[in-house]
């Protein structure tokens, strides 16, 4: 018995270290506590309720203060466990019916009978049908092998129990067991009586693995090495944001599910990672950045956040200085009004081609030379002062003569003079690239040269625009 115990000790142990609730995931359990053998049940003419009864229980049952039975069962599926008990005990209180007293019953002491019961039983519990996890009612039915003293024999058994869950893994265990012998004489020590034996004791449950130790098992785990949660099937939500890690495009950040478990901390419908300004609310064209003026540039890029401005020009306006809607990078006129068909210079009018020629006709040379004479230089100065008005028009410098004189000579002497302007203007001021110089000679007169009034006409030099 001594040994026995230690045992049942171990087997405590083991249990203790591995219990886990007995279903389909943890098919093993292991059950051990005491047991009373009570052979009233066969005494003969016993008319007394037969099951348990007790009241008689200090009287007719057999106990002995120690671990004295260990069963060992398997879950099979659909509420059935089939189980093995092993147990033991001392019959020292033998019920028999004295018919000599009004069949009152006799209890006497056999000699101390040692007590072995082997037994097989197939068990159904009520609790998933009544829907509880604390209550476990069930039914037992199976056969045995037992031992009394130097009498054995095979018993059919009947029986019911019922386990009081005190947690998940740990439950009280109460059974009572009819055992109905075919070797019933009631003859101690020569034959085995039909009697009930109660039990009482511990059941651990274990057997289910669970690998991540989150509480799912593996075989309903969708990810049985990392722990998660029930209501992922096991699998983690590291940012706690409701989105289980592999369906979460930021696992380690909490988000939506609309942005598929990322963080928008701005609101603006752009993922952190994604959005260039994460802390204010932006557009997805300015990858979530603001742009209060609407120009096309993000604020944090823009020298002028409030002001529409220019993408190359750090989104500022550029600048027009002459005002006239051209901006001074495209205005070749920056400091002059102009039109936008003139890339910001300013038109040149027949107003201004009319005074340029009136001008013109009053330049005088000395006579058969190129050179001026002093009362034109003042002219010539209007001339400079109006082509600075247009500073980018091109301008033709065309010289003519009269008649008088060789035609070869004239050619040449119209070309001198109208060089001899255009030198003058480049020396003024104006750009060589605007102007250009050509000599008629007597070639297109604009009066007669038979008067001295037509020939003065005739000697002239005009200014034309190039288009």
């Amino acid at each position: 018995m001594k040994h026995l115990n230690k045992l049942f000790a171990a087997a405590l142990l083991f249990a203790g270290l591995t219990t886990q609730a007995q279903d389909s995931n943890n098919p093993w359990a292991v059950s051990f506590g005491a047991n009373a053998v009570d052979t009233k049940v066969s005494a003969v003419g016993n008319d007394s309720p037969k099951w348990i009864q007790l009241g008689n229980a200090r009287e007719n049952w057999n106990f002995i203060p120690s671990v004295s039975y260990l069963t060992v069962s398997r879950y099979v599926g659909d509420g059935f466990s089939f189980g093995l008990t092993g147990s033991v005990n001392k019959i020292d209180k033998w019920v028999e019916r004295d018919r000599t007293t009004e069949y009152t019953d006799v209890v006497s002491n056999p000699g101390d009978l040692a007590y072995y019961a082997f037994d097989a039983t197939i068990k159904y519990s009520f609790m998933e049908m009544i829907g509880t996890k604390w209550f476990d009612p069930s039914l037992n039915i199976g056969g045995g092998y037992n031992f009394f003293g130097d009498a054995s024999a095979g018993t059919v058994n009947g029986g019911v129990g019922l386990t009081f869950w005190f947690t998940e893994q740990v439950g009280l265990q109460l059974q009572s067991t009819y055992k109905h012998s075919f070797d019933d004489t009631r003859v101690a020590d020569l034959d085995v009586p039909t009697h009930i034996q109660h039990m009482a004791g511990l059941t651990f449950k274990f057997g289910g693995k669970d690998t991540d130790g989150d509480g799912i098992y593996d075989k309903d785990d969708a990810c049985p090495e990392v722990a998660g949660l029930p209501e992922f099937k096991g699998c983690p939500d590291t940012d706690k944001d409701g989105i289980q890690d592999s369906e979460d495009a930021c696992p380690e950040e909490a988000g939506s599910k609309e942005l598929n478990g990322c963080p928008d901390n701005d609101g603006d419908g752009i993922i952190n990672s994604e959005d260039a300004c994460p802390d204010d609310k932006g557009t997805k064209m300015m990858n979530g950045c603001p742009d209060a003026d609407g120009d096309g540039v993000a604020d944090k890029d823009d020298n002028c956040p409030t002001v529409a401005g220019a993408k190359d020009n750090a989104g500022c306006p550029w600048p027009d200085t002459d005002g006239d809607g051209v901006a001074d990078k495209d205005d070749k006129c920056p400091t002059v009004a102009g039109t936008v068909a003139n890339n910001g210079c300013p038109e040149v009018s027949d107003d201004a081609i009319k005074k340029l020629n009136d001008y013109a006709k009053t330049i005088l040379f000395n006579s058969g030379k190129s050179s001026f004479q002093k009362q034109t230089y003042p002219v010539l100065q209007a001339i400079v002062a109006i082509l600075k008005e247009y500073p980018t028009a091109k301008f033709s410098i065309e010289g003519h003569t009269d008649s008088d004189g060789a035609e070869e000579m004239n050619q040449k002497l119209s070309a001198s003079r109208a060089d001899a302007v255009k030198a003058y203007l480049i020396e003024n001021g104006i750009s060589a690239d605007r102007l250009s110089a050509t000599g008629f000679g007597e070639k297109y007169p604009i009066d007669s040269n038979k008067t001295a009034k037509g020939k003065a006409n005739n000697r002239r030099v005009e200014v034309k625009l190039v288009k």
